[in-house]
């Protein structure tokens, strides 16, 4: 339903309510406008909009379809405590406003009757636009969360698709012009050919650090980890962190900076396959490895592969740090565990 149509509704629906209690006239008009007015004023100004609405009702008795709405859209915009406490300071002053009315008005309703009123046309669409703002707000940082994590992966792709075709010709065009020095060629065309080899030597240099940059531009590390778990928390994910052992730096930045994709990539399958489920991380170091592991409930459908392309870069990025990534897609729990050494010897030694 347009904007422009929910208004006309609002306030047909309240207007007749008020004709059929008995107002006529001009009052009738006047309280048609002011609808209107609340209505159109909602979007811009929706806690206004909402003190409108509960001094119309406690004026004429009526307003539920524009209580309704105004909650609702209040209740949306909620983003600060302040804010809440606004809205619940003139929810009470309606609530004994409109007793006061119930006990001065002879035959009038039951109070009970107008307090259930009140909770189901003010605080329950209070609740309600609280609640699906907040979704809307988990599933924003959700797909941010997402899109990093794709973006990541998307720029290792580009770093290795370089590494492995531009360095493949490279070193070729080195080797072949490196063959053609021993060869016998005048003097000045084995110094173009060296200089061929030079050049060829030193593009192989440039994307060598080309690709290292694009690999471990501001790579964060294990010191990030709290702050990869933070912001998964601040999203609306139930995230548990576990630690044993005494907690040491990893020497090898290479193995730090696995350690946090591994717990990244756990959660972002978490919030992939198993949304809304919780999230249990532990760091447990041993004498000479950290034991990562990322478990979360299995989720009621499983996804249709395990060990999709996040997966595969990270085993390659744990290997390359000396460690060990396994994947354990249980019936009751999945859980990515992943062994990296503390000592960079060691990681050099099982690569």
């Amino acid at each position: 339903m347009s904007r422009h149509a929910l208004i006309a509704a609002v306030m047909v629906a309240d207007t007749a309510l008020l004709w059929l209690d008995g107002t006529q006239g001009w009052m009738l008009a006047a309280y048609a406008v002011a609808v209107a007015l609340t209505m159109a004023a909602m979007n811009r100004l929706p806690f206004a909009a909402f003190f409108a609405a509960l001094a119309l009702a406690v004026l004429t008795g009526g307003s539920l379809a524009l209580l309704v709405c105004t909650g609702f859209q209040a209740g949306h915009r909620i983003s600060a405590r302040r804010d809440a406490v606004v809205a619940a300071c003139a929810l009470s002053a309606y609530v004994c406003a409109l007793l006061l009315v119930v006990q001065r008005s002879p035959g009038a309703e039951e109070p009970w009757i107008s307090l259930a009123r009140v909770v189901i046309l003010t605080a329950l669409p209070l609740l309600a636009g609280r609640y699906v703002a907040r979704q809307r707000e988990h599933m924003r940082r959700e797909r941010a969360l997402i899109a990093e994590q794709e973006r990541l992966r998307e720029r290792l792709r580009i770093a290795h698709d370089m590494h492995d075709s531009l360095g493949h010709l490279l070193s070729l065009v080195s080797v072949q012009a490196a063959a053609l020095q021993v060869g016998s060629l005048p003097p000045d065309q084995q110094r173009a050919v060296g200089g061929l080899a030079d050049a060829a030597r030193a593009a192989a240099a440039e994307l060598h650090e080309v690709v290292n940059a694009l690999r471990d531009h501001d790579a964060p590390g294990l010191d990030d980890i709290d702050g990869l778990i933070a912001r998964s928390q601040a999203a609306g994910t139930s995230v548990m962190i576990e630690t044993s052992g005494e907690a040491v730096p990893l020497a090898d930045p290479k193995a730090s900076h696995a350690a946090y994709r591994v717990v990244q990539e756990g959660l972002t399958n978490a919030v992939k396959h198993a949304a809304g489920t919780s999230v249990t991380v532990s760091l447990d170091w041993q004498p000479d490895a950290l034991l990562i592991s990322v478990a979360n409930p299995a989720p009621r459908r499983p996804p249709s592969s395990v060990g999709g392309s996040g997966l595969r870069g990270l085993t390659e990025r744990v290997t390359a740090a000396g460690g060990l990534l396994r994947v354990h897609p249980g019936p009751r729990e999945f859980r990515l565990v992943a062994m990296l050494p503390l000592v960079p010897v060691l990681a050099g030694a099982t690569s």
